[in-house]
């Protein structure tokens, strides 16, 4: 049995306990409910059973959990994704919408993870890497579960600490493809603004003082007035903070449209089925050749379809 120890940060201040839990310990809420009813939780050295009690910023919270089972990703051969391309040191994917990146609470089966170490088995052993997790060997960065496009995979532990460095020092260059609601202004633009985890609710960011620096720019490459306003844009990282394109965008005012977290559904000009955001250029340097590698991918057929749709109107 292990121990969790966290003193409660401002991000988490008025937060449920249970829901603090479960984000701090990469549990399901009913695990937590388990855990709670076995008396496991304390807040300064009190157990806690009441689920919806309120965490203050500068409480001890302690869990005791069990030793967790071999989170190893499993490999599943069933997992449908596209390689772009593939080398002995990395792969590129084109991940579809929908899919998981990897295994997490909620979602410990079925994600690209799973099927990456299906069809590259080596990958599984990077998970030996400190400050890896055992569940996302490879992973680099990341790509939200409604959103689509390319992701690049390490092979290697060379790999891996490349392109690890590559993002940190934003010297990769990732690019999106993004209908947002309303009328941009000006044709480009620069949104600098810290993000953190929301306060009010733990599974979404926002932006906050207190936050991580974050910057994105943006190109308007369409500006659609017809059946209501809204603009396509190019958005790119130089940051790679969690939803932050997504976060970002509905801070100035033009969420994506289709993105339900972030307010990207209210007066929507058409149907879109999921947050329209498609990762459509991967830049960087390879990590054994040291050449500049990219790769583009084209709108999937969901996005292009909503944009024909508004081109016809």
């Amino acid at each position: 049995m292990s121990e969790l120890c966290v003193t409660v940060p401002v991000t988490l201040d008025g937060v449920r306990v249970d829901r603090a839990v479960a984000l701090l310990a990469d549990r399901s809420r009913s695990s937590v409910d388990g855990l709670m009813v076995a008396g496991r939780v304390r807040v300064d050295g009190e157990t806690v059973r009441t689920r919806s009690r309120p965490l203050r910023t500068g409480e001890e919270l302690s869990v005791s959990l069990d030793e967790p089972a071999d989170r190893t990703a499993e490999p599943d051969s069933s997992v449908v994704f596209t390689v772009v391309h593939a080398d002995p040191a990395i792969v590129v994917v084109d991940k579809p919408a929908g899919l998981v990146v990897h295994p997490g609470a909620g979602h410990r089966h079925g994600t690209l993870v799973n099927g990456l170490v299906a069809r590259y088995p080596e990958i599984a052993d990077l998970a030996r890497i400190p400050g890896t997790g055992a569940d996302r060997p490879g992973i680099v960065h990341r790509l939200d579960r409604g959103t689509s496009g390319l992701l690049v995979v390490a092979r290697t532990p060379d790999a891996y600490r490349s392109l690890v460095a590559q993002m940190g020092g934003r010297t990769a260059t990732r690019r999106y493809r993004s209908l947002v609601a309303g009328l941009v202004g000006g044709d480009d633009g620069v949104i600098e603004a810290p993000i953190a985890r929301s306060v009010q609710v733990p599974t979404r960011m926002a932006v906050a003082r207190r936050g991580k620096e974050a910057r994105t720019r943006y190109h308007v490459v369409h500006r659609f007035n017809h059946p209501g306003p809204c603009t396509l844009i190019e958005a790119t990282l130089d940051t790679g903070r969690t939803h932050q394109i997504r976060v970002h965008l509905a801070a100035i005012g033009h969420p994506v449209v289709g993105d339900e977290t972030y307010g990207g559904n209210r007066n929507a000009p058409t149907p879109v089925p999921r947050p329209f955001l498609h990762a459509f250029s991967l830049e960087f340097d390879h990590p054994e050749t040291g050449d500049r590698v990219s790769w583009q991918s084209p709108l999937p057929t969901d996005l292009a379809a909503v944009l024909e749709r508004l081109s016809g109107e």
